[in-house]
């Protein structure tokens, strides 16, 4: 038998009503299919509670493939002056009054195999807190553990903010906290080896779980690694020999790259699987007879061109067709709107000399001309548009290149 305590939640912020008085409530009990809760929330905030978890659990479940398989239960804190002395476990008392959470699990194994598990969850009733514990409980009674602490508290987080139920090839777009994207948007990201390598623990505070969340969403969503990511947490949660390098090792350019790309441009509503990157397509010189023909979607961000460009040398183009920047919009050609979104812009893919992946800076074509190569490296394109608005746009345009 072993016992663990897993997500220790450390809160971000404060609400704003933080230090207004709290309705004295005694703690009730409310239950449904899946879950237990002991809480001093008025009924119809724990009513709401258990509909949100329920729908968290068909989410999580469904994505690991594994129904809930007992009961979860959680004590849910509004206000600890409603508690009465003894009724909280100590640690959970501490974690509540930190204002976070805490799972405490405790698991039976026979060999190898798990005979029973039971987690029990303490949280704060704010800030999504419960349902983070919640996926940490049912990660434990499920499979026996929660992971290391990247995975564990990146995929917590993932299931306080997913939706809807992820059906296969069903994208999610980000949807978290604001204070977590203003924070990233501001910090020097931290890199993918600080993350999955370090000696960080649960509960060690609320910027790490940040990039932690922010690594599994571009793993779980882009689909240039979502294949893999999901058999790599099942292994990491049923102690299967698995581990980041291993599975991605071969990738970790492209994925540092793509990493630091969604940091610098993720919002509300990003799609990573819009905003992938070709690592495949193959790119050619140009030259007076080799004109390379590509078709740029106005919903997706970089795109390969298919076209090897030198610094410095001058390039003609021409394009066909026309796109929108979003449902209502009018259709504009590469050219853009008075605004300048919808004009076709592009960008030069670069390996520099420590054999990484750089980006020139990005530079206007438009509708027809000519154009000097900013870098040498591989030519791609896109409609201008915000990068978290990309999946309300619509058509497409030719893009012919020769030198």
């Amino acid at each position: 038998m072993s016992d663990s305590v897993s997500g220790l939640y450390a809160q971000g912020k404060r609400s704003k009503n933080a230090n207004d008085a709290s309705e004295q409530l005694s703690p009730a009990d409310y239950r449904s299919k899946n879950f237990l809760i002991h809480t001093d929330l008025p009924p119809a905030e724990a009513r709401d509670l258990l509909e949100r978890l329920e729908k968290m659990l068909v989410i999580i479940s469904t994505y690991w493939g594994s129904p809930n398989r007992r009961v979860i239960e959680c004590y849910v804190v509004k206000d600890l002056a409603n508690w009465p002395p003894g009724s909280l476990h100590p640690a959970g008392l501490r974690s509540v009054a930190s204002g976070g959470g805490v799972t405490m699990s405790q698991t039976t194994y026979r060999g190898r195999q798990i005979i029973a598990a039971k987690s029990i969850v303490y949280a704060t009733s704010s800030r999504g807190t419960p349902q983070h514990e919640a996926v940490h409980a049912y990660c434990a009674q499920n499979f026996g553990r929660t992971g290391p602490v990247w995975y564990s508290e990146g995929m917590a987080e993932m299931g306080n903010n997913w939706k809807v139920v992820p059906k296969k090839g069903q994208p999610l777009s980000v949807s978290c906290e604001r204070y977590v994207i203003d924070y990233i948007k501001r910090s020097e990201p931290k890199s993918l080896n600080e993350i999955v390598n370090s000696r960080e623990t649960t509960g060690d505070s609320w910027q790490n779980y940040c990039w932690r969340w922010a690594l599994c969403h571009l793993l779980a969503t882009n689909p240039n690694y979502a294949a893999r990511f999901r058999p790599l947490g099942l292994g990491l949660l049923m102690n299967k020999p698995a581990s980041f390098n291993q599975t991605y090792g071969s990738m970790a350019r492209e994925i540092s790259f793509e990493y630091l790309f969604f940091l610098k441009h993720f919002d509300q509503g990003y799609r990573c699987d819009l905003c992938q990157w070709d690592w495949k397509t193959k790119f050619r010189k140009l030259n007076s007879t080799r004109t390379l023909i590509s078709k740029i979607e106005a919903n997706e961000g970089w795109q390969a061109s298919r076209a090897l460009v030198e610094a410095g040398t001058e390039y003609q183009f021409s394009t066909d067709g026309e796109w929108k920047t979003s449902s209502d919009a009018e259709s504009v050609t590469a050219k853009g709107s008075d605004e300048g979104l919808g004009t076709l812009v592009g960008v030069v893919l670069i390996e520099n000399e420590d054999n990484e992946y750089e980006l020139s800076e990005e530079f206007e074509l438009g509708e027809s001309g000519r154009f000097q190569a900013p870098a040498s490296g591989k030519l791609f394109l896109r409609c201008r548009d915000d990068w978290h608005e990309l999946a309300d746009n619509s058509g497409k345009v030719t893009v012919k290149i020769t030198e």
